[in-house]
């Protein structure tokens, strides 16, 4: 099997377990985030609107811009890393590329924490996203000015061992769930 078949395969099983766990509908999904992001106060932070069967960041992105300042990403271009506009749970949004809404006042600022949509997790940081490699691209540029903190957002049911993973991936820092945390290799 190729390699891009190997993915579509991981990708097809991986949404499958991702709409079983959504469909469940679990309570407090984003309790754990909040936990993380409590120790990061003020520290400028992205999180993402929730598209289809995604777990749900914003009840811990509320939270965050309590204390500091949030965004969500925006998508300029194919083949462009992501820009992030500022966020604040009462502000107006439209929809933008590719489905994913963005705030109608679009205010820059650079994350330094980045909470990261995906099909699949390895419990080692491997992340198997939606094939357009926005985040790697963006990670792979933030990094290069600075330290950042990639948080993968998941449901547990999303974890794969067995990711087909490329060397232009980004590995994940740490792994939030709707049961925990994990810190990744």
């Amino acid at each position: 099997m190729s390699h891009e078949a190997q993915k579509a395969a991981a990708r097809a099983a991986a949404f499958a377990r991702r709409k079983a766990a959504f469909d469940a509908r679990p309570v407090g999904q984003a309790a754990h985030l909040s936990g993380v992001l409590a120790g990061y106060r003020g520290v400028p932070l992205a999180g993402y609107m929730p598209m289809r069967t995604e777990i749900d960041p914003l009840p811990a992105m509320a939270e965050a811009a309590a204390h500091g300042p949030v965004a969500v990403p925006v998508i300029m271009a194919r083949g462009q890393p992501l820009q992030f506009a500022r966020w604040q749970p009462d502000c107006a949004m439209q929809d933008g590329p590719f489905g994913a809404r963005v705030p109608v006042s679009q205010d820059w600022l650079v994350p330094e924490i980045l909470i990261v949509p995906l099909v699949a997790f390895s419990r080692s940081g491997g992340r198997l996203g939606y094939g357009g490699g926005f985040y790697d691209r963006t990670l792979q540029g933030l990094r290069a000015r600075g330290p950042v903190l990639a948080i993968g957002f998941a449901f547990a049911a999303q974890e794969d061992a067995d990711l087909p993973l490329e060397p232009t991936d980004q590995p994940l820092d740490m792994v939030v769930t709707e049961k925990g945390v994990m810190t990744c290799a």
